[in-house]
């Protein structure tokens, strides 16, 4: 996302082209790894990115953000930093606080070089080269670092000309960090402004990826108004899925000026599909996207509508995010750079799944409502809202039978199995428990054709 912001137009997408196949991944040996399409953090346990990206090349007087995306839930903070080549540089010592900064508030940090946004079609952009010369630049305060800094070479890195060499030169990229020594986890942006409209990245990242020696890099996908319909979040993402392929939705809003991203579908898909999400962006944006703030004016205490829905909504930050365990025998302390700031009402200090309590409630009685949330030629997204009666509930179970020959294909928030046209969704560990009159959700993909009513459901409490 450009500080202004302003995306040049999408191409529709095409017709699919069938994704690659490639090797095993090596192993990084001291930090975040890859295997299999997934990441790994040091301790060898798979980490999903669940935060929002914090403009702080902009606002670097913004240090408590760091802190109050941390009590809102995030486990992830993808920080915006200046290469010098368009904005002020950000210097070594100022790129090791925020180090320490996301360090000090058990987040990992995701940094990234902003000047390389729409290069080929923005003449202030500069190339993935000169971001380079960035990270080699500040190389020393990063090795060591591993543990919890994942380097993002250039947002954006081409507009929606001279994107062809987007793959040598994200390739020769890779190559020169790893020569000189830097092992941490990579990730790199699609381009076409990061949307990757013409399936540049999609087609070609296994080439990326078997240029890194270490085999340890992630792709990134911006999901703005290219990514419109579940239909295309899916398939998109599903690529990368089936070819072995690591892949986080780097930046994505709930709209924008080229167009309405699917929102609940990025969330609901990713985490179905243990997919990583960065939303776009905490506070202080311009240029007639100021929709895109999360808080208003940086207080945390003020969430937007955007604020709200990405951090406590279904499939949000509050609900399905995990602290990377590589914080796990740590004990936090304040950064000496942090002016003390009070955590809001409104925010979650502990983990967003309570214990269970010493004396379990009494059951009670419950019920489900079924909704098509979205619908496109031969899919559906579904979503099933599950309300306790009038007293509190440890469990939930919900059947329902297609009388049209529909099927369920993945699903969140439930587990869900069937037997022919009869499914069974019961709760998982963190949504089973509801307070009297309290209510969760859980989703999923199916298939139709011809017709898709709706079927009727029953809720049993356990």
């Amino acid at each position: 996302m450009k500080k202004l912001l302003s995306v040049a137009g999408a191409a529709l997408l095409t017709a699919l082209a069938a994704v690659f196949a490639l090797g095993q991944p090596a192993q990084a040996a001291t930090g975040f790894s890859v295997s299999n399409g997934r990441l790994y953090d040091a301790n060898g346990v798979e980490f999903v990115m669940r935060g929002v990206n914090h403009a702080h090349t902009w606002y670097p007087q913004q240090t408590s953000s760091f802190a109050n995306i941390k009590a809102l839930g995030a486990n992830t903070v993808r920080v915006v930093l200046s290469s010098g080549d368009r904005w002020t540089k950000n210097s070594a010592a100022d790129v090791a606080n925020v180090i320490s900064l996301c360090k000090s508030n058990r987040m990992i940090c995701v940094l990234e070089v902003h000047d390389t946004t729409g290069y080929g079609e923005d003449g202030a952009a500069t190339t993935l080269a000169k971001a380079t010369d960035y990270w080699l630049s500040i190389a020393d305060v990063l090795k060591g670092q591993e543990r919890y800094v994942i380097v993002n070479i250039g947002n954006e890195p081409f507009g929606n000309q001279g994107y062809s060499a987007w793959t040598t030169d994200t390739s020769n990229a890779i190559k020169r960090l790893r020569a000189a020594g830097l092992t941490h986890t990579i990730m790199v942006d699609a381009p076409n402004w990061g949307q990757d409209w013409s399936f540049t990245m999609r087609d070609n990242a296994g080439t990326v990826f078997a240029a890194d020696p270490q085999r340890n890099t992630v792709f990134s996908i911006h999901m703005y108004g290219v990514f419109d319909t579940a239909a295309e979040i899916s398939d998109y993402l599903g690529r990368f899925r089936t070819a072995g392929l690591p892949i986080v939705v780097g930046e994505f809003g709930f709209n924008h000026s080229d167009g309405n991203p699917d929102e609940d579908a990025i969330m609901a898909y990713a985490q179905a599909n243990g997919i990583g999400y960065l939303g776009w962006s905490w506070s202080g944006n311009g240029g007639g996207v100021e929709y895109l703030d999360m808080t208003t004016s940086f207080n945390p205490a003020q969430l937007t509508s955007w604020g709200q829905r990405i951090f406590n909504g279904a499939n949000g930050i509050a609900a399905t995010s995990r602290e990377a365990s590589v914080y796990a025998s740590t004990t936090p302390t304040a950064s000496p750079t942090v002016s003390p700031t009070a955590s809001p009402t409104t925010s979650p200090t502990v983990s967003p799944t309570p214990p269970p309590p010493t004396t379990p409630p009494p059951s009670g009685g419950c019920t489900a409502t079924y909704t098509v949330a979205n619908s496109w030629q031969g899919g559906f997204q579904g979503e099933v809202k599950v309300t306790a009666g009038a007293a509190a509930i440890t469990g939930w179970t919900v059947r329902w039978t297609y009388a049209n020959g529909q099927s369920v294909t993945q699903a969140w928030n439930a587990s869900v199995s069937n037997s022919g046209s009869a499914y069974t969704a019961r709760n998982v560990d963190y949504n089973g428990r509801l307070g009297a009159g309290a209510s969760t959700t859980f989703g999923f993909i199916g298939s139709w054709q011809g017709t898709n009513s709706t079927p009727a459901v029953t809720c049993t409490p356990a």
